[in-house]
């Protein structure tokens, strides 16, 4: 306590004025948990009009009996329902599609949507039809870059505010190595709007979130355990930053909000809301897709499981230049993401026994141990085993020769692995000797 005091008084209070002045800066523009909304938007709300496309009264009462969206959809349905025909067909060929997700933050009241907007949320998305599968990338907004057109180096979320979508996709394109198919940009207040026209959605919240900031008119009280967060609430789990894990952390709650919304949306009472949502969408979102082009992708996306979505976030780690903060990607650890997630390689695995970490939360020790000898078991070697400040159930390959069919083979035998977001990290911080590591905590 008295060291924490003598600290205090030795700041230079120039400096505690800049620091103060970061941290609300980060608060303004920390309406960073886009990602839900994008894919609800991408996978939910015109995945739940294909759903219900079979419900041709309400289509005609809602859109009217001679509208394009009633006449696509119910055409859309009968094609799904004739076994003659592919039940999905890309209107640009079969091939692999990269799809790249966009949450933008507002430049103030009164100001344009999208002009000037920074990206504070950066996925690439990669869909193949032909194994009806989807990975996705999160890309952390403080990556440090080279921007195109002689820009120089910035954070990679500055590329829209300085040359707009154009110099986005050309950053993603150089940094990463792959092409862009399309786009969908959403801006922030389409997150409150989206939660609000669903009636709140339900959440797993891994800790105790308390905090207040009059000023900026944000109050995050949350307390750990199952909730059923309304809009306000839901923008306040997104917001919260002040957690060791900073950026990354909110990252990691992107994906698990994600998971609430696309459940929300897969509810028949989600069917009274359509016209609403879209009606927010029109408005908030900004894309290169036509309705024909989101119709196919929707047709795609009913046969996600979302269990077998693999997801990662560039490798790197944090770096402080002055005021600047970075995170600095590793540069071997992303290719091989890029490499896995969107290239799609996989190795020729001759491993006949796999070696594991199992870390479970303080409440979870019984069923950590439950699952150490189930895995041993099945031939797993459980090398390393302890406690961890983990607060989501996960599966985090680390090796090359974990693969998809390698998990959905372990998850059969196993039926205690399932419902764990599948994750490739290949840095592995838990134990160096092991080639995946199962996380018993949460949900």
């Amino acid at each position: 306590m008295n060291n924490n005091l003598q600290e205090d008084r030795d700041q230079n209070p120039i400096d505690t004025y800049l620091k103060q002045a970061e941290e609300e800066r980060k608060e303004q523009s920390s309406f960073l948990k886009i990602l839900a909304v994008m894919l609800i938007i991408f996978a939910g709300v015109i995945f739940a009009l294909f759903l219900f496309a079979d419900n041709k009264e309400f289509l005609e009462d809602e859109f009217g009996q001679d509208s394009f969206i009633t006449k696509l959809f119910i055409k859309l349905n009968s094609s799904n329902h004739n076994k003659e025909k592919a039940e999905f067909s890309l209107p640009f060929g079969p091939r692999k599609q990269n799809i790249l997700l966009l949450g933008v933050d507002s430049n103030g009241e009164g100001a344009d949507l999208w002009e000037g907007t920074r990206t504070d949320t950066i996925v690439l998305l990669n869909i193949d039809p032909k194994s009806k599968s989807l990975n996705a990338i999160s890309i952390p907004r403080d990556s440090k870059v080279y921007l195109p057109k002689d820009a120089g180096i910035q954070k990679i979320n500055a590329a829209h505010a300085i040359g707009g979508i154009n110099m986005t996709i050309k950053t993603i394109e150089d940094t990463l190595g792959v092409r862009v198919d399309r786009y969908i940009m959403v801006h922030d207040e389409a997150v409150r709007k989206i939660v609000e026209a669903l009636g709140g959605v339900d959440i797993y919240i891994e800790k105790n979130m308390h905090y207040n900031d009059y000023a900026g008119n944000l109050h995050i009280n949350l307390s750990k355990g199952d909730h059923h967060l309304d809009a306000d609430e839901a923008v306040g789990y997104l917001r919260f930053r002040h957690d060791a894990m900073g950026d990354i952390g909110r990252t990691q709650r992107q994906q698990w909000f994600l998971r609430g919304l696309l459940k929300k949306m897969q509810q028949p009472e989600t069917i009274a809301k359509i016209p609403q949502i879209l009606s927010i969408a029109k408005q908030y979102v900004k894309t290169d897709m036509s309705l024909y082009e989101m119709s196919q992708y929707a047709a795609l996306a009913k046969h996600f499981d979302l269990d077998s979505i693999e997801i990662a976030t560039l490798p790197g780690a944090p770096n402080k230049k002055g005021y600047t903060s970075y995170w600095i990607l590793d540069p071997e650890k992303t290719q091989e993401v890029v490499n896995r997630l969107i290239y799609r390689e996989r190795v020729k695995s001759d491993k006949t026994q796999f070696a594991a970490s199992v870390m479970h939360s303080n409440d979870k020790a019984d069923e950590a141990q439950a699952l150490i000898e189930t895995l041993k078991n099945n031939n797993v070697d459980v090398k390393c085993t302890g406690t961890s400040n983990a607060t989501h159930a996960q599966f985090i390959a680390h090796t090359k020769d974990v693969t998809p069919e390698y998990y959905n083979w372990l998850r059969k035998k196993i039926p205690d692995i399932k419902s764990r977001q599948f994750v490739y990290d290949p840095v592995n911080y838990y134990c160096s000797d092991t080639d995946f590591t199962i996380i018993v905590a949460g949900q």
